[in-house]
């Protein structure tokens, strides 16, 4: 199993100028590691659109590689969202699957079909080509680079620890975030 703060600081340690989307159980470990511009902890919202918001940005941002970050109860509530990335792929996405079984947030209910549903296979069977799952830090190492630079869109199972995070709570209400991203993407850095 992987330690997901320790994958994200070395993700962290790698990123330039990507747009990283993160939320629930990411979403405050994340904050403390980075907090600019290009961030967005998305978890105002309905849980599970993750993966469609970051899908957007990419289509509308071609030039810009969007991380986004989705747990794995988020991505069984919006599986349509993988199809849809598949039938028209954007050159500039990755999608981070974390994996560990459970609603972090909420109190560490199980996901339904936890330790049973593949969510690789799901993603390939979506019609995603460039799909890996890492359960190791051997093998996170080997492909860390391959988040910044596979051509999307690009699907990583991270088969991470069960941990326990807080109902997540950004800096900035979701109105500051949202606005702050929009200048940054229109080259105005707050």
């Amino acid at each position: 199993m992987l330690d997901k703060y320790t994958c994200l600081e070395k993700l962290a340690a790698q990123r330039t100028d990507e747009i990283v989307i993160s939320s629930m159980g990411v979403a405050t470990p994340w904050g403390k590691l980075s907090d600019g511009p290009f961030d967005l902890a998305h978890v105002d919202t309905a849980m599970g659109h993750v993966a469609d918001f970051a899908y957007g940005l990419a289509l509308a941002q071609p030039e810009r590689r969007v991380i986004a970050f989705c747990g794995d109860g988020s991505t069984l509530m919006c599986l349509g969202s993988l199809v849809t990335i598949a039938q028209r792929p954007t050159g500039n996405l990755t999608l981070v699957i974390t994996e560990n079984g459970t609603y972090e947030v909420t109190g560490n209910q199980p996901v339904p079909g936890a330790g049973e549903v593949d969510f690789a296979a799901i993603a390939r069977g979506s019609g995603l080509r460039e799909v890996y799952t890492i359960e190791d830090e051997t093998d996170f190492d080997a492909k860390l680079p391959l988040h910044f630079q596979l051509p999307g869109p690009a699907v990583f199972v991270w088969k991470i620890a069960r941990a326990e995070e807080p109902v997540p709570k950004p800096n900035r209400p979701i109105l500051e975030r949202a606005r702050r991203l929009k200048s940054a993407l229109a080259g105005v850095v707050p």
